[in-house]
């Protein structure tokens, strides 16, 4: 199956089943309780903050909603704390539902899915549903980040005077492989069909800080590697962690007099705190999904499923339908707003396809013969960085 992020569709190229939980639906005057678990803070201005704000629109919109959460559930601010804990405590409160929004939940949110068999449980980002590891109880939920990573790369390229881009990456997963290998794509695109330029002049490189963001003494300081890339010549920098320090900087150095920009991530307010600085942001609209599964558990409907939602293409900044979404920043220039513009359309009807071939992995390998499309399992599973890019793949 092609990315193609155009409704609901089947994942990884397999058909999944739904396994229906049999539950008898809540009366209408019954509160359901949902509870959210976030990696970062709740104001981090980007990942969780996209999801808390997610989880304030539903309990406005859906009628009988209530949320609890806990926030920076990390081992640097809740050491010693586990996922299983953090879930009795919910649930102890009155949760129904419960919400992990990192992959570094995965393992913490499976053994409470087993310990709390009469609790519905949404894994952000993970696959246990695909790899037959999930309980019956659990489901994934995922968007197709993908498409909002190729607009950041292709704007990225088109305002570069330089050549030079750098990618501010957090760790080192499938994940982030595959979704700093479609900025590249995205970057390339533009750099080779929209400007005309040799696709060997073009430096891409990924720089990893370890985490999702910054931990002081574990993690590489998310500021200084930004500071490197600038002092190094690169002029725009795309953002892959959770917070904002790539746009922080990128605006600092404007004051200064430099000519750099930065692509931030994740959160739809995400180009505020330097809109000089900024080419644009993908975000993540968690609405939809959140919507999907929380009115399905609260009727009595929850279905087990692996969903990797994509953009509405008839309006990708539409926060009822879309799960992915661009916003054009205040520094995008009139003519690379034209040429984005035909770029999303050719993503969405399907006449540009990136992770098209030739295409071969960091160390040379063949990745896609020529004329071959990747399938959604070779893009979710990406063990690799492409040829072209410069930084680690493992």
């Amino acid at each position: 199956m092609k990315l193609i992020g155009k409704g609901l569709v089947a994942i990884l190229g397999v058909s999944l089943a739904l396994i229906l939980v049999c539950r008898p639906a809540y009366a209408a005057d019954t509160t359901f309780t949902f509870g959210l678990l976030m990696v970062g803070p709740a104001n981090d201005h980007g990942w969780s903050q996209a999801h808390f704000e997610a989880a304030r629109e539903i309990e406005k919109t859906v009628s009988g909603t209530k949320m609890i959460y806990i926030d920076k559930v990390n081992p640097a601010d809740r050491p010693g704390i586990t996922v299983p804990n953090l879930v009795d405590d919910l649930v102890s409160k009155g949760a129904k539902l419960i919400i992990g929004n990192s992959d570094d939940m995965k393992d913490g949110m499976r053994e409470a899915s087993m310990m709390h068999p009469d609790i519905y449980f949404i894994h952000i980002s993970g696959d246990d549903v695909h790899t037959g590891k999930a309980e019956k109880n659990l489901t994934n939920l995922m968007g197709r980040m993908e498409y909002g990573k190729m607009m950041a790369g292709f704007v990225a390229a088109l305002t570069s005077t330089t050549g030079k881009i750098g990618d501010l990456g957090p760790l080192i997963n499938a994940e982030t492989r595959r979704l700093s290998s479609a900025a590249y794509l995205g970057a390339r695109y533009a750099w080779t069909h929209v400007l005309k330029k040799p696709a060997k002049d073009l430096k891409y490189k990924v720089s990893w800080i370890g985490f999702w963001f910054n931990i002081p003494g574990v993690t590489s300081d998310p500021t200084l590697v930004m500071r490197n890339f600038i002092d190094s010549g690169y002029d725009v920098i795309i953002s892959g962690i959770d917070t904002t320090e790539a746009l922080i900087v990128a605006g600092q150095k404007r004051k200064e007099g430099a000519e750099v920009w930065a692509v931030p991530y994740d959160y739809r307010g995400g180009c505020n705190e330097a809109p000089d600085a900024c080419l644009g942001v993908p975000y993540f609209n968690w609405i939809p999904g959140y919507k999907q599964i929380i009115e399905a558990a609260m009727n009595g409907n929850f279905k087990q499923q692996f969903l990797w939602l994509g953009p509405d293409w008839k309006d990708i900044n539409n926060s009822e339908t879309s799960s992915i979404g661009f916003l054009e920043g205040a520094a995008l220039g009139t003519e690379q707003k034209k040429e984005l513009a035909k770029f999303q359309k050719g993503l969405a009807d399907g006449s540009i396809n990136l992770f098209t071939g030739p295409l071969n992995y960091q160390d040379g390998s063949v990745f896609l013969k020529a004329g071959e499309t990747a399938n959604d399992e070779q893009i979710w599973n990406l063990p690799q960085l492409l040829e072209g890019m410069e930084g680690a793949s493992k």
